[in-house]
C-alpha cells in the first residue's frame, strides 16, 4: 500500500494511482486537501467493516467521516447534522444490509429530504447480494466487499470533488439570485428617485409630464375632461426668508401632507417648483374641478403654520387649465403652461384665489406686469432708488471672510425694498437690464475702492445678467472703472447663471475670456442644475464652480445630493476650478462640506446680507 506521503508525491508527478486519467488526477491534486476536509457518514452493521472503511480513509489522508452501525444512529447523525437548513455531511457509505433499513430504503429515505436529497450516496455490498442499477436504487455508485484502496477511493474523490462542484454551483446560483434582487430593489429605488421628490415624496416635474400626457390622450382618445390644478403658496418666500430654508422645508412637508390628504388616490399629486404644486385630476368635469380648487384654497386658507411662539397665515393661488377632448392639438408642456399662466393671474389679482385659463390671460398680464414695473424702474434709476447689499462668503481653509457677495435691492417710492425677481425680468423684457447692469458694476467697483487699507484683501462677486454679456458695452465699462479707481481686477468676480451661460454660450464664452484677460474672475453659478453642466464646464474658463443651493439645503439628510456634491467638488478640483456652496445653514452643514473639500461657503449661517463692507 502506497503511504499518503508518497501518493501526494505521485499526484506532484502527474500519476494516476487510483486508475483515474492524468487529467483527473491533477485535478484531484489542486483540491485534495479540500477534499479531506469534507465529512463523510459510514453506515455498515459490520464493526470489521467498518473499521476497514475509517483505515483506508485514514490512511489516504481523509480523517473526518464518522462511523455508525444501525438506521437511528445515522438519521440522528444526519438530522445533528443540518445548519441553516444545509447539511454537513458531505459523502454517505450505507451498507447495503444495514440493519432497521436496507441500503436500498435508506438511500429512497435520504433522496425524500430536501435537505439531504443532493448528498452523494456509495452503497456498500457484498459479491452474493442481489443488486439493482444505481437509479433504481437513488444511489450514486456501488462497491463491492471486501473494501480496497483501488476501489474505494477513486470513488470518494470522484463523489466528494462532485459535490464540491455541486455546493459550489448552488452557492454561486444563489448569489447571483441575490445580486439580481438587489439589483431589482435598487432600480426600484433609482427609478423612484427620478419620478418622485426627496423632499416631499409627491410626485416630480418628470412624473407629472408623464401623466400629463397619458391625460391629454385619455382625453381626446376617449371624449373625457380631465384638469390640471397649478399650485402657488402665497407666504411661503416670506417663511422661507425670516425663518430660513430648514423650517422652509418643513412647511413644504406640511403643505404637502395636507394636500395628500385632500386629493384622491388616483389623481396625481406633484411638486413641480420650490413652493408649487399640481393636481392632475382625471376624468372629471368643470363643476368638479371647481369644488376641489376650492376646497384647496380653503384648505391653505385656514392653515395657520407655528414655529416656536410666531404664527404664519399660508394662503394659495391656485390656477386651472381643463383639458377638453374638443382640443384635439393641445400638449401636456402647454397645459402646464397654461394652469401657470392662469395661476399667475391670481397671484395678479390679490392671490389667495381660484382662476380658470383664459386664453387672453397671457398677454394682457404680461402688459399690465409691465406697464406696472416699467415707470418704477426707470424711475429708480434716474433717482439713484438702488442699493447694494453684500453676503459674506467664507473661505474654509483660512476661516476667514475674503469675499463678498454683491446683491443688488430696489428701493421703491415708499421707501420699501423691493426684490430682485420683482423688477429684474421686467427690465429684461424692457430693455433696462443693460443701465441696472451698468449700476451695479459702477457701484460694486466703488464700494472696492472705498475700502480701507486693512481690508484691501477682500473680494466682490457681482451678479450680471445674461443681457449684459450680449452687447459690447460691458467691456469698456469694466475696463474704464478698474483704471479709474485703481481697484486690481482680481479682487472683481463676475457671476453668470449656468442657465444663463448655455443660453448664448459662443458670446458669453468670449465675453468672458476679454474680462479675464483684464484680470477679472469668473464664478458658474447655480452649478449642476442643467442637464449639460459637466460638458459645458469644460469650454467654459471660469474660476469658481458655485454649487446650486438645491443640492444644500437637504444634504445632511439626502445621500443623493451627498453623492452629488462630492462629485461637483472633485471635478472642479479635477479641471482646477474652485468651489462654492450656497445656503449653507447650520453647522452641521458646514463641517460636512469641509469633509467634502469645499473651497468657500456661505448663506445664513455664515452671514445675512448687509448694507456695508465693514468687517
Amino acid at each position: 500500500m502506497i503511504n499518503n506521503s508518497e501518493k501526494k508525491s505521485s499526484y506532484q508527478q502527474g500519476d494516476s494511482p487510483y486508475g483515474v486519467t492524468t487529467d483527473e488526477t491533477r485535478y484531484f491534486t489542486r483540491n485534495i486537501n479540500l477534499l479531506h476536509n469534507m465529512h463523510i457518514l459510514i453506515a455498515d452493521h459490520s464493526k470489521a467493516c467498518r473499521d476497514l472503511t475509517a483505515k483506508i480513509l485514514c490512511e489516504n489522508g481523509f480523517t473526518r467521516f464518522t462511523a455508525v452501525g444501525d438506521r437511528e444512529h445515522a438519521r440522528t447523525l444526519l438530522r445533528e447534522s443540518l445548519k441553516h437548513g444545509v447539511s454537513d455531511i458531505d459523502l454517505v457509505l450505507v451498507d447495503i444490509r444495514m440493519p432497521g433499513m436496507g441500503g436500498y430504503e435508506f438511500c429512497r429515505m435520504l433522496r425524500a429530504q430536501q435537505e439531504w436529497c443532493h448528498i452523494p450516496i456509495v452503497i456498500l455490498a457484498a459479491p452474493t447480494d442481489t443488486l439493482y442499477s444505481s437509479l433504481e436504487l437513488d444511489a450514486t455508485d456501488v462497491v463491492f466487499k471486501p473494501l480496497n484502496d483501488n476501489d474505494l477511493i477513486p470513488r470518494v474523490i470522484s463523489m466528494l470533488s462532485f459535490k464540491r462542484e455541486r455546493d459550489l454551483r448552488m452557492r454561486r446560483e444563489q448569489e447571483l439570485e441575490n445580486e439580481l434582487a438587489e439589483r431589482k430593489i435598487m432600480e426600484a429605488r433609482l427609478q423612484y428617485l427620478v419620478e418622485h421628490d426627496d423632499l416631499t415624496g409627491l410626485c416630480n416635474r418628470r412624473r407629472l409630464d408623464k401623466a400629463l400626457e397619458e391625460a391629454v390622450e385619455n382625453s381626446r382618445n376617449h371624449s373625457v375632461t380631465n384638469a390640471l390644478l397649478y399650485i402657488d403658496i402665497d407666504q411661503f418666500k416670506v417663511v422661507n426668508d425670516t425663518e430660513g430654508h430648514s423650517v422652509g422645508d418643513k412647511l413644504l412637508i406640511k403643505i404637502a401632507n395636507k394636500i395628500r390628504r385632500l386629493v384622491s388616490s388616483t389623481d396625481t399629486l406633484a411638486r413641480v417648483g420650490s413652493d408649487e404644486y399640481c393636481v392632475l385630476l382625471e376624468e372629471t368635469s368643470c363643476k368638479k374641478t371647481l369644488k376641489m380648487a376650492k376646497s384647496l384654497r380653503k384648505l391653505m386658507n385656514n392653515f395657520q403654520f407655528n414655529i416656536e411662539n410666531r404664527s404664519y397665515h399660508i394662503g394659495a393661488s391656485i390656477g386651472v387649465a381643463l383639458i377638453l377632448p374638443e382640443e384635439k392639438n393641445v400638449s401636456a408642456s402647454e397645459i402646464l403652461a397654461r394652469a401657470d399662466q392662469a395661476c399667475l393671474e391670481a397671484k395678479n389679482h390679490g392671490r389667495n384665489m381660484v382662476h380658470f385659463y383664459n386664453e387672453e390671460d397671457t398677454e394682457i398680464s404680461t402688459l399690465r406686469n409691465n406697464a406696472h414695473w416699467a415707470p418704477l424702474i426707470r424711475q429708480a434709476l434716474a433717482e439713484e432708488r438702488f442699493s447694494l447689499v453684500f453676503q459674506p462668503v467664507l473661505d474654509v481653509q483660512k476661516n476667514e471672510v475674503t469675499h463678498y457677495e454683491t446683491l443688488i435691492r430696489m428701493i421703491g417710492s415708499d421707501g420699501q425694498q423691493v426684490s430682485p425677481t420683482d423688477f429684474i425680468p421686467v427690465a429684461e423684457r424692457m430693455g433696462l437690464i443693460h443701465d441696472i447692469n451698468q449700476w451695479v458694476i459702477t457701484h460694486a467697483i466703488e464700494a472696492l475702492s472705498n475700502l480701507p487699507t486693512e481690508q484691501q484683501h477682500l473680494s466682490l462677486n457681482v451678479n450680471l445678467s445674461s443681457h449684459a454679456f450680449q452687447g459690447p458695452s460691458l467691456l469698456p465699462i469694466v475696463k474704464e472703472k478698474i483704471d479709474s479707481t485703481g481697484v486690481r481686477p482680481e479682487r472683481i468676480t463676475f457671476e453668470i447663471t449656468e442657465t444663463a451661460a448655455i443660453k448664448n454660450f459662443a458670446q458669453t464664452r468670449k465675453m468672458i475670456i476679454e474680462l479675464r484677460a483684464l484680470g477679472c474672475r469668473f464664478a458658474l453659478d447655480d452649478f449642476g442644475t442643467g442637464f449639460n453642466s459637466f460638458s459645458y464646464l469644460k469650454q467654459l474658463p471660469v474660476d469658481y464652480l458655485k454649487i446650486d443651493g438645491a443640492f444644500i439645503t437637504n444634504l445632511i439628510n439626502d445621500p443623493v445630493d451627498q453623492t452629488l456634491v462630492r462629485s461637483m467638488i472633485e471635478i472642479a478640483k479635477t479641471l482646477g476650478k474652485q468651489t462654492v456652496a450656497e445656503f449653507v445653514e447650520n453647522e452641521q452643514v458646514l463641517q460636512m462640506l469641509k469633509e467634502y473639500g469645499v473651497d468657500y461657503v456661505q448663506g445664513y449661517h455664515i452671514g445675512m446680507p448687509k448694507p456695508d463692507l465693514a468687517t
